[in-house]
């Protein structure tokens, strides 16, 4: 899907020129070498606090967690569970600072921010594996954390979206955790890259290329092969059924585009309640590379409307498990 300057929304054009310019693929190269950056600085914020802490594994290492709450927390709050994004192979917690404010700023709650292992140090499974670990973390210590045990929700963005995704199908599989709700907001669902979006997409931010070196470092073994389960590559998840409500958007211009659509019409096949947007002109991540543009903006009310009607309706109650304590 070939992309012209005249499609893209024109608030969003000169930033996706300069991203063009700046790096117009992720080649294998660069994910490896820019994912060895990582920035932990502190965070100052006068809506926002922001704390670490690190918890185990089942190896016996450290997974470190990054939480963000309110300056005047509330008890009895949603717990979100925010992955970032990077293709898997790039990301930290501390760049979803904005998103966490948006969504305190909306309910108060605890963002809870895993920096889970990338693909250059160690593949699929370990990215899930390290969300499904900061999941029942937060169930488990919900009441230190203040929030509702009963009101776990799952959110993330580009590869943090295909991550939310998949952890709530594991979730709903292991049966030791249930997710409320969640945000896998225009995310990386499909290994296989076939459908016509996800073809030759030259858009800025994200294209085929940067998609197609992203899977082949998060797969690793995997890529290219049949076997590839839903838990990493959602798409070919053949059950939908009993996943939690979902919030997602994505847009039009981007490779995401039809695997989200799919998506979407899989979980309201299987009567999961669905909140769905889809933006024209519109390149990957267009909220968050231009946060003020008038169409990100609707894009962000929505998701905060959204999540807000969650916040105020839906609940899932845990299962008491011994065996599902860590």
């Amino acid at each position: 899907m070939k992309i012209i300057k005249n499609n893209i929304d024109k608030d969003l054009r000169t930033w996706g020129i300069i991203f063009k310019i700046l790096n117009k693929t992720f080649t294998e190269r660069r994910l490896r070498l820019f994912s060895q950056f990582t920035f932990r600085l502190p965070i100052n914020d006068p809506m926002v606090t922001f704390t670490e802490t690190f918890i185990p594994r089942k190896d016996g290492s450290m997974l470190r967690i990054g939480l963000f709450k309110s300056r005047n927390p509330e008890e009895e709050i949603p717990g979100v569970l925010w992955l970032h994004g990077g293709g898997y192979a790039l990301g930290f917690p501390e760049q979803i600072k904005n998103r966490a404010k948006q969504l305190i700023a909306a309910s108060n709650c605890v963002v809870i921010a895993p920096d889970y292992r990338l693909s250059p140090e160690a593949p699929y499974p370990a990215a899930l594996e390290d969300g499904y670990t900061a999941l029942l973390w937060m169930k488990n210590n919900a009441e230190a954390l203040g929030i509702r045990d009963n009101q776990l929700m799952v959110g993330g963005d580009s590869a943090g979206g295909g991550l939310t995704a998949g952890l709530s199908l594991y979730a709903r599989d292991k049966g030791e955790v249930a997710i409320a709700f969640q945000m896998p907001l225009y995310p990386m669902l499909d290994d296989r890259m076939k459908s016509e979006s996800a073809r030759d997409n030259d858009a800025p931010v994200w294209n085929s290329e940067s998609n197609f070196n992203a899977w082949k470092l998060y797969l690793g073994e995997l890529f290219g092969s049949p076997d590839v389960p839903p838990y990493a590559a959602p798409a070919r998840a053949k059950d939908f059924s009993n996943l939690p409500p979902t919030l997602t958007y994505v847009g039009a211009l981007e490779p995401f585009r039809d695997e989200t659509v799919q998506y979407v019409e899989n979980l309201r096949k299987a009567n999961i309640p669905v909140d769905f947007d889809i933006y024209p002109g519109c390149y990957h991540a267009f909220d968050q590379v231009c946060p003020n543009a008038k169409i990100s903006q609707k894009a962000i009310k929505f998701l905060m409307s959204s999540f807000t009607y969650a916040v105020e309706h839906y609940f899932a109650e845990q299962i008491i498990n011994a065996f599902s304590k860590r």
